[in-house]
């Protein structure tokens, strides 16, 4: 069965969007009641110029923790096969991205607390031991970036081009340290940074937020693979970089009361990674200006990751959304402002990432 195109049986639809990537369909679910605590379905399919269905890679699908009774953690929706691509149930009809959005302060909010659930989720998640045997593939979006930067797979022509722009705008240094830093973030590094299962696409367009009531979701699937934990928190981080870049609302933070700033949501999340607990009121669903602080770059047992590899980390996603939007959505000359862009994060080694710098 092929659903490349909306299937009544999973409801009414309420939004579709979509790149050469990835396409996603969001469906009110027939078996659901308004503001149910799963009342919508996800669904992600394979894009026009990807080969092949989306899938869950089973030695990592085997290792995603069941955090339903974990409190104050998102769930981790592991995706179902449906058709060529992948079905997830879910509370909200609407990712964190685009709460992003919304200028109401109770629309950060909602944001932030969605932020520090998904951060437990994630702290959860690293927490499985790997077993032994063969170990699962680095995430895909990192060895896209990898085979782009190293010219390495046959190129999509806007991709080409970026990949020319970028060898003339960043010089040779700028690329290899790029390549070095995706390398680290798949590779054990001392017994401090070993290699841990991986979500893989952490970032605010799969993290959902419950409509009402209901739990927070991370959608989680295809992306799964393995690497160090500072990948996912780069990731992450990185989405949170790029959009304070260039989102006219957050770059004018300063002039609306009441907004929660980027650097606020990137507090919320790493502080509640470092906390491994609930809230402030211990509660999911509690009050969702819990977090907003700053906790810095230790727990009570010493650091909980390293902030220099998160910084890099999250420069590769950036770079790895800049490869991609060349790749599946063809060329804009706004891709030449994010490669002046990726130029100052590759310099400042992603320090804007982590809120009180890189140590």
């Amino acid at each position: 069965m092929n659903v490349a195109s909306p299937s009544p049986e999973l409801g009414v639809p309420v939004a579709e969007y979509g790149t050469g990537l990835q396409i996603t369909r969001v469906h009110r679910a027939p078996d659901g009641d308004l503001g149910g605590a799963g009342d919508f379905l996800w669904w992600h399919g394979p894009g026009p110029r990807r080969g092949g269905p989306l899938r869950v890679p089973a030695r990592s699908a085997a290792l995603v923790p069941d955090l339903g009774s974990a409190e104050g953690a998102a769930l981790l929706a592991t995706g179902t096969p449906y058709g060529d691509g992948l079905l997830h149930r879910a509370a909200g009809s609407a990712s964190a991205a685009a709460w992003l959005r919304d200028p109401r302060p109770q629309a950060g909010r909602l944001v932030a607390h969605s932020l520090a659930a998904a951060a437990r989720a994630l702290r959860a998640l690293h927490g499985v031991s790997l077993p032994s045997g063969p170990q699962p593939l680095p995430p895909p979006g990192v060895r896209r970036l990898r085979e782009w930067a190293a010219g390495t797979a046959p190129l999509a022509p806007a991709a080409a081009r970026l990949r020319r722009r970028a060898r003339e705008m960043w010089g040779e240094g700028r690329t290899e340290r790029l390549l070095g830093w995706a390398d680290e973030a798949v590779r054990a590094s001392g017994t401090g940074a070993p290699v841990v299962p991986l979500h893989g696409w952490a970032s605010t367009g799969s993290l959902v937020p419950p409509r009402s009531r209901g739990r927070v979701v991370l959608l989680t699937g295809e992306d799964l693979g393995a690497g160090r934990r500072e990948l996912d928190l780069g990731w992450m981080l990185g989405d949170l970089v790029e959009l304070a870049w260039s989102s006219p609302l957050h770059r004018a933070v300063a002039e609306s009361p009441g907004l929660l700033s980027v650097t606020d949501l990137q507090r919320v999340f790493l502080g509640a990674y470092e906390a491994d607990g609930s809230d402030t009121d211990g509660r999911e669903g509690g009050s969702h200006d819990a977090g907003v602080r700053e906790d810095g770059d230790h727990g009570p047992a010493g650091p909980v990751y390293d902030p220099v590899a998160v910084g890099r980390c999250a420069v590769l996603r950036v770079v790895t959304h800049m490869r991609d939007f060349a790749t599946y959505c063809e060329w804009s000359d706004e891709l030449l402002d994010y490669l002046a862009f990726t130029a100052e994060l590759i310099d400042e080694e992603g320090r804007r990432a982590v809120p009180r710098g890189v140590s």
